[in-house]
C-alpha cells in the first residue's frame, strides 16, 4: 500500500518543483531591463565588455564613443557580408529564426554539448549589450525574449547598426569603427569589398578566427563570404573577381596586440549598478547631430550558401 502513496508524493514534488522552475523563469523575464532606451539614437550607454583573460572593462555604446559609426557610414558591403555569413534571414523573422534554432539542437544533441546556439543578429545584440555569455537555458529564454522585444521597437538597420559598432572583431577590438583602423588604418566607409568580407569572416568568434594566429583560416572564410555574397546577387560578378584578387594590406597586423581598452572618462565610468538593470544610459548633453539610421536596406537571402 505504501508504493501507490510514493508515486503520488514523488509526482507532487515534481509538479511543485515543475511550478518553481516556471515561477523562477517568469520573474526573470519580467525582471529584464526595458530595451527602449536603444530606439534613441543620440543616447550613448556604458556596458561591460571582457578581454581575453576575461577582466571587464567598460565599453561606450553610441556618439559618445569616438569610434562610433552611424549606420549610413558603415558601407552596404559590410552590411552585406555580415547578413550573409551570420543570418541570412535577418530580414524576415522578428529577431528569432526558430528553424535554426531547431538546427542547432540537434547538432548539440548529436555532440553532447552546447556548440551552435542558432542566434540571430538581434539576439547576439541583446546578449552582448544586456547578458552573460554562459551557455545556459535560462540565458537563451532571455536572450530570445529580448530579441523579440527589440524587432518590436527597433528597425532592422538600428540593430544592424549596433550590432556593428559592438561585435568584436580582434583582442580587444570592438565595432568597426575600432576594426578598420585597426586592421586597414582607414574609416569603415573606405573599406572595400574584400576587406568587409575580412570583418565578417571573425564575426564567429575572434579567437577561433584570429588573424594573428590563423590568417589562412580568416582569408578561406572570408573566400566563402563573397562566394556567398555573389551568389545572392548581393555584389557583382566583376566585384567579386575584384576582391578575390586583392590581398588586404593589414597594417594592423604588424602592432602589438592592445591589451586594455582606453579608460574613458570620469562621467563615462559605470556606476556599481545600473538602476533596473542592464547598460547605463547616458543622455546627450548637448544633444549629438549624428543623423538616424537610415532606412532598412533589404539583402536577399543566399540562394545556396556553402557549410562552414
Amino acid at each position: 500500500m505504501r508504493s501507490p502513496f510514493r508515486f503520488r508524493t514523488i509526482l507532487a514534488a515534481l509538479a511543485i518543483l515543475a511550478l518553481l522552475l516556471a515561477a523562477w523563469v517568469g520573474v526573470s523575464i519580467l525582471t529584464l531591463p526595458s530595451v527602449a532606451p536603444l530606439a534613441k539614437p543620440h543616447v550613448s550607454m556604458v556596458i561591460t565588455v571582457k578581454d581575453w583573460e576575461k577582466k571587464g572593462h567598460p565599453f561606450v555604446l553610441g556618439p559618445r564613443n569616438p569610434r562610433w559609426t552611424p549606420y549610413g557610414e558603415i558601407p552596404a558591403a559590410l552590411k552585406k557580408a555580415v547578413v550573409a555569413s551570420e543570418d541570412a534571414n535577418f530580414y524576415s523573422h522578428e529577431g528569432v529564426d526558430y528553424e535554426a534554432i531547431r538546427e542547432a539542437i540537434k547538432t548539440d544533441w548529436r555532440k553532447g554539448k552546447f556548440v551552435h546556439g542558432g542566434s540571430t543578429i538581434t539576439q547576439q545584440v541583446a546578449k552582448n549589450l544586456y547578458l552573460t555569455r554562459e551557455k545556459t537555458l535560462i540565458r537563451k529564454v532571455k536572450e530570445i525574449v529580448l530579441a523579440r522585444r527589440m524587432d518590436d521597437v527597433l528597425s532592422k538597420s538600428r540593430i544592424l547598426e549596433l550590432y556593428l559598432n559592438v561585435v568584436e572583431l580582434g583582442p580587444m577590438v570592438y565595432g568597426v569603427g575600432h576594426a578598420a583602423y585597426y586592421y586597414f588604418g582607414k574609416p569603415p566607409s573606405a573599406l572595400t569589398v574584400r576587406e568587409c568580407a575580412f570583418l565578417a569572416s571573425m564575426l564567429p568568434g575572434p579567437k577561433v578566427y584570429n588573424p594573428y594566429r590563423r590568417m589562412g583560416r580568416v582569408m578561406k572564410r572570408s573566400d566563402r563570404i563573397l562566394r556567398r555574397m555573389v551568389a545572392a546577387r548581393m555584389i557583382s560578378r566583376e566585384e567579386y573577381d575584384a576582391a578575390m584578387a586583392e590581398v588586404p594590406n593589414l597594417e594592423g597586423l604588424a602592432r602589438k596586440v592592445e591589451k586594455t581598452l582606453e579608460t574613458p572618462p570620469p562621467e563615462e565610468k559605470p556606476p556599481e549598478e545600473a538602476t533596473g538593470g542592464g547598460p547605463v544610459v547616458i543622455e546627450p548633453s548637448p544633444p549629438a547631430t549624428s543623423p538616424e539610421p537610415g532606412s532598412d536596406e533589404e539583402v536577399p537571402a543566399p540562394e545556396s550558401p556553402e557549410g562552414e
